[in-house]
């Protein structure tokens, strides 16, 4: 599997989304939905662990994807793109959200200031993420959720399953070759985020300004 911007993108989201839900006490930062589910379970369970951060997360998300679009908006005005500077923001989201994190890990059960802080930090990284998707990388698959992208591939199997005279194959083979790397790539993302929180907590949000320079680097493979 290549490293190309969308994959790269993927790994990103998958491994935001699993460490900020293990470290963060059940905060979602990529899937933000998801986190009216663990928000549900707290009020109605003994542990209310990071409630408000959950409350916020959907309003802050909201909040950085209009902010992205008014600076995309406002380069426009002067004739340039908002593409480097949404992915320069997002280092300096993820960065800031490292060096934090470094000194308050492992963050204690509650809506403690510095887990709050981080969760929003990394919420507004993800927030430009799906943003730039339909500013910047509109021919691309998705890289944030994989819900919409594995119900594409099931219904192409079930086109392919079915036999039938109107499938259209190249088509489907092109997206195969799209969306499955992405998949793939977000779900080792995952994997990875389970394993440094395992063994390496305390420097567990140094990967996404890491990776941000390798996707900087990569900045320019994608579909215009």
């Amino acid at each position: 599997m290549q490293l190309r911007l969308p994959t790269l993108l993927s790994f990103n989201a998958g491994y935001i989304d699993t460490a900020s839900f293990l470290a963060i006490h059940g905060l979602f930062a990529a899937h933000v939905t998801g986190n009216f589910v663990t928000l549900g379970a707290a009020l109605v369970t003994d542990n209310h662990s990071g409630a408000l951060a959950k409350l916020l997360a959907l309003p802050m998300f909201c909040i950085a994807v209009i902010a992205s679009k008014l600076i995309d908006q406002l380069f426009l005005s002067q004739q340039k793109s908002s593409y480097t500077f949404l992915l320069k923001s997002k280092f300096t989201l993820y960065l800031l959200a490292a060096l934090i994190s470094v000194k308050y890990l492992p963050f204690p059960e509650g809506d403690h200031w510095p887990a709050f802080v981080v969760g929003m930090l990394l919420i507004c990284g993800m927030a430009i993420q799906n943003a730039m998707h339909r500013l910047h990388w509109v021919k691309e698959s998705p890289t944030t959720v994989m819900t919409g992208s594995t119900t594409q591939l099931m219904l192409d199997v079930g086109d392919l399953l079915s036999k039938s005279e109107k499938t259209d194959k190249v088509a489907i083979k092109t997206r195969f070759k799209k969306i499955l790397p992405v998949m793939i790539s977000f779900a080792i993302g995952c994997a990875i985020a389970a394993i440094v929180y395992h063994f390496a907590l305390m420097w567990i949000f140094f990967v996404p300004p890491a990776l941000m320079i390798l996707i900087y680097i990569k900045k320019d493979q994608y579909a215009k």
